[in-house]
């Protein structure tokens, strides 16, 4: 072989890169709870033959959707957990672009409803009966605290002059009332499922009365990542829907798993996870974005949003579970 070719050979070899170095990187953000899909995906990367050969992941634990769209927003994520008030909000507030792409968690007649509850022998049995109360709140400026806002807002309650909020988070809530530190608090699973093993206290409404189908949480990527990676979207949501469908054909994989994630016994996840006491999981995954339009629409007309927001500028079909 003469000089030239060889020094021609060379210098491709030394500009391939390496196969490792060909395998696209998706940084994707996840939350606890009701992400099962993610969490199958996380603890047996194993059953999802195209994960780490055609394309990666990076996983990045946050505690909201709010944190994860200050980092979809700083491009350090390319996809995350949203929910239909955050991902508006960063839309309007800064300017982030993002696809909806597969559904996490919705609620739909004959399954779980997160509900605000008070002391079984309370006197308060309507709206009417919180005026001058304290009512407690996961956390000031969430999705479901502004879903409170709009059921008492349609009660009639006006929220900033007839109660108090306070934040309580979800773990202390029902501590909260039984000491009287709130008259009535929010309870999501399985603190819900705890309290009315305990028979102590009793549901005063729930957040379906506000809206029924409600999405509460959604997987999004990046406008700019998804339009110049489309085909590492399309292979991520696939394993979603591969991991929802094996989630929903192995009960016992979901509580598993999800106990390996959360450190939650898996005695008390059997109780609920995946059954009617529990959100609704679909095994395609596919995203109700009339829903989500619906509930935005009323939290524009309740002032929750500084204008309208329309969901079809955050959907791009051939990214959009179900992919086949």
């Amino acid at each position: 072989m003469n000089k030239s070719l060889m020094a021609l050979v060379l210098s491709a070899v030394a500009a391939a890169p390496t196969y490792a170095e060909e395998i696209p990187t998706l940084r994707v953000g996840w939350m606890i709870p009701a992400e099962e899909a993610k969490y199958l995906m996380i603890k047996r990367p194993e059953l999802f033959p195209d994960l780490g050969k055609k394309y990666k992941i990076e996983w990045s634990q946050f505690q909201g959707t709010s944190p994860m769209m200050q980092a979809l927003r700083a491009g350090v994520l390319d996809c995350s957990t949203m929910a239909p008030l955050s991902m508006a909000q960063a839309y309007l507030e800064s300017g982030l672009e993002s696809y909806i792409v597969a559904q996490h968690a919705h609620e739909e007649k004959g399954y779980f409803s997160p509900y605000w509850a008070v002391k079984k022998d309370s006197p308060i049995k309507s709206a009417a009966d919180l005026k001058g109360k304290i009512i407690g709140t996961n956390a000031y400026g969430t999705g479901m605290y502004f879903q409170m806002l709009l059921w008492l807002k349609q009660q009639g309650i006006d929220y900033e002059k007839d109660v108090k909020i306070v934040e309580t988070g979800f773990p202390a809530s029902a501590d909260a009332i039984r000491t009287g530190r709130v008259d009535s608090g929010p309870l999501v699973q399985p603190f819900a499922l705890l309290a009315e093993e305990k028979g102590d206290l009793r549901p005063l409404f729930t957040l379906s009365e506000v809206q029924s189908p409600t999405v509460y949480s959604f997987e999004g990527c990046s406008k700019a990542y998804a339009d110049k990676h489309p085909e590492v979207v399309r292979l991520y949501v696939k394993d979603l829907q591969r991991a929802m469908t094996k989630l929903l054909e192995d009960r016992k994989l979901a509580v598993e798993v999800t106990a390996e994630v959360t450190r939650a016994p898996a005695a008390m996840l059997d109780k609920y996870l995946f059954t009617d006491k529990d959100f609704t999981h679909i095994a395609t995954m596919k995203p109700d974005t009339k829903a989500i339009q619906e509930l935005l629409t009323l939290q524009s007309d309740a002032g929750f949003l500084s204008k309208p927001v329309d969901v079809s500028k955050f959907v791009r079909p051939d990214i959009m579970a179900p992919i086949e």
